[in-house]
């Protein structure tokens, strides 16, 4: 089997990745790690040419293309049975590769994702909220794996049979769910494998996860455009799961907004419409205040509401990002937030 890392600009974390992937508890003569380094301009080639091991490879790229580039071509430089994904910055436990490895036994599954942990000695209240955000989003892919399939996989870990891989459009922002959702297409279950473990340090702060989720959401504006046979119940295997999980998350805030015009054009004469409207309002309210009031900020509903209405507004950022920005496909490396890629 071959582990795949893109790497660009990563000569903090390239030499401690190497490490956690060779101490795979795995058949040494079974184990290749590929790294893509995509257009680096640090020491990044350097240092993995530096390792100087025999199961080490390196790819390097002389311009910067994005992730969904080098994965291709990575991937078509392997012949190993099974590939395994992940990112720079994460460690992984011991036993990932061979948790990994073993759920792909079952002919029936296509592609398995790990488990993305977030860790921080100091766990701040909004880092806090980030990892527990996680947990609920963890649960839901557990559960749909269980009916199914996960619409999609954590981008920090996961592995495929080589036979269930195409080649994905270079400009692609999720490979996360475009390589997955390939797999379902094809007949085959994605599902969930809590033993294999990737480790991470979440957003400490709320400009560090609007960066990630925008990307995110932006991500999954291009998958409908990109791969239209998602909205099809007779081409996706697991369209409720999909509509559910990824297309209603994009469709709230624009629903939200029409309840409110419609509510407002009802309102007249209407005891529960108005009563409708000043709910609306008073929720508006409260979340715009918590933003200049440490104080109610605290309350538990005010906390839900402003994640709520937060996450909404960075799904409109998102549609915005996608239709503006050609370069949404590359990402940022920045050592205080984490990977932009723990949710598809």
């Amino acid at each position: 089997m071959a582990i795949i890392v893109v790497a660009h600009n990563e000569e903090a974390h390239i030499a401690a990745k190497l490490r956690t992937c060779l101490a795979q508890d795995y058949a040494a003569d079974r184990l290749r790690v590929i790294i893509a380094a995509d257009g680096s301009a640090d020491r990044t080639k350097a240092i993995v040419e530096a390792f100087g091991h025999a199961r080490v490879q390196l790819l390097a790229f002389p311009a910067r293309r994005g992730k969904a580039a080098c994965l291709n071509d990575a991937v078509a430089a392997c012949s190993e049975e099974v590939l395994v994904f992940t990112d720079a910055r994460q460690a992984l436990d011991p036993g990932s590769v061979r948790s990994l490895v073993e759920s792909l036994a079952d002919p029936a599954i296509g592609a398995v994702s790990g488990e993305l942990i977030f860790v921080c000695e100091d766990m701040g209240p909004f880092a806090q909220g980030v990892d527990a955000y996680w947990r609920y989003e963890k649960f839901i892919r557990q559960r749909e794996a269980l009916v199914h399939s996960a619409p999609g996989v954590t981008g920090a870990l996961y592995a495929i049979r080589r036979s269930c891989y195409r080649p994905i459009p270079d400009r692609t922002i999720l490979d996360d769910v475009a390589i997955p959702m390939q797999a379902v297409r094809a007949g085959y279950r994605v599902v969930f494998d809590s033993r294999a473990v990737a480790y991470d340090k979440p957003s400490q702060t709320p400009a560090q996860e609007k960066l990630r989720k925008v990307r995110t959401l932006a991500g999954n504006y291009q998958l409908i455009f990109m791969m239209p046979w998602l909205l099809l119940p007779i081409k996706n295997p697991i369209f409720l799961q999909y509509v559910s999980h990824k297309l209603l998350r994009l469709l709230a805030p624009f629903a939200m907004l029409a309840v409110l015009v419609l509510n407002a054009f009802l309102i007249r004469g209407s005891v529960f419409y108005s009563a409708l409207m000043a709910a609306q309002v008073l929720c508006y309210t409260l979340v715009l205040a918590a933003a200049r009031s440490p104080s109610l900020r605290n309350w538990r509903l005010v906390k839900l509401g402003s994640a709520f209405l937060l996450l909404n507004w960075y799904a409109v950022l998102g549609l915005v990002r996608f239709l503006s920005d050609r370069d949404a496909h590359l990402w940022q490396v920045n050592p205080g937030k984490a990977s932009e890629q723990v949710s598809g």
